[in-house]
């Protein structure tokens, strides 16, 4: 997948599935903004010093996707660096930390604050990026495929990937006559190294293996191929789909 020359914006870009992201989209010659509440600089260095060029390929931008002024920052810095904005994969999210527990046990202020990261996060992204879109573009926002399933305990997780499964649609028709295409991906449980420092996670994992067509564990690189083809010319008539990557679990 050639994607030279795109530049493209990856929100929790510095680790787990948002690396491998970044990663990804380097190697098929995009240009990257990492953009997260962790330091970002080692990866970017490291992606400029393998690159051989002299100019960047990737750049970090330190982003809290819950602070409107922030994500603002974001994409001027983004733009006023690179000069284009072809492409956002909206991938930071509360999860790792969320404990399992009943819906009735939930703190309200745990509730207010996945809410306020996993859904006014992305949107606030999403509202800061688009003006930078002169030509279009290709948005990516990350959901999950326990919304299709009805997974008990995480229910304030659960509801807020619903919510960005509903923006997507709803974005990808209000955005179309821009040319600007929005879609999302729904990953299955994916061994990040946060999540398997999970309590309990491998009979977790193995339990969910055993849901699948493809019986193996998904890693974060499996969803790589997913979003470089929605970023890519080759998925231009592809608008407002969630694509499911869990290895045959949710068939739709």
């Amino acid at each position: 997948m050639n994607l030279t020359n795109k530049v493209v914006i990856v929100s929790g870009g510095v680790q787990g599935i948002g690396e491998q992201f970044v990663l990804g989209l380097t190697n098929a010659g995009a240009r990257v903004v990492i953009a997260d509440i962790a330091n970002g600089q080692p990866l970017a260095d490291r992606i400029n010093q393998a690159s051989g060029q002299t100019a960047q390929q990737a750049i970090y931008v330190p982003c809290d996707i819950a602070d409107n002024s922030s994500c603002q920052q974001m994409a001027k810095t983004a733009f006023e660096t690179f000069g284009s904005i072809d492409g956002l994969i909206a991938n930071a999210a509360v999860f790792s930390g969320l404990a399992m527990q009943s819906s009735l046990d939930i703190p309200l202020a745990e509730w207010h604050k996945v809410m306020a990261v996993n859904v006014t996060g992305v949107w606030q992204t999403i509202k800061a990026v688009v003006p930078y879109m002169d030509n279009g573009g290709s948005i990516i926002n990350i959901t999950s495929n326990r919304i299709f399933i009805g997974v008990p305990k995480m229910l304030h997780y659960d509801v807020s990937k619903g919510a960005v499964n509903a923006m997507t649609k709803s974005l990808a028709r209000e955005f179309g006559d821009s040319n600007i295409r929005v879609n999302a991906i729904a990953p299955g449980l994916t061994m990040t190294d946060k999540v398997k420092q999970r309590h309990g996670i491998q009979e977790r994992s193995q339990a969910t293996v055993k849901t699948k067509a493809l019986k193996r564990e998904q890693q974060p690189d499996d969803l790589v191929g997913a979003a470089l083809f929605l970023i890519s010319d080759s998925s231009r008539q592809i608008t407002g789909q969630t694509l499911v990557v869990d290895g045959g679990t949710v068939m739709r």
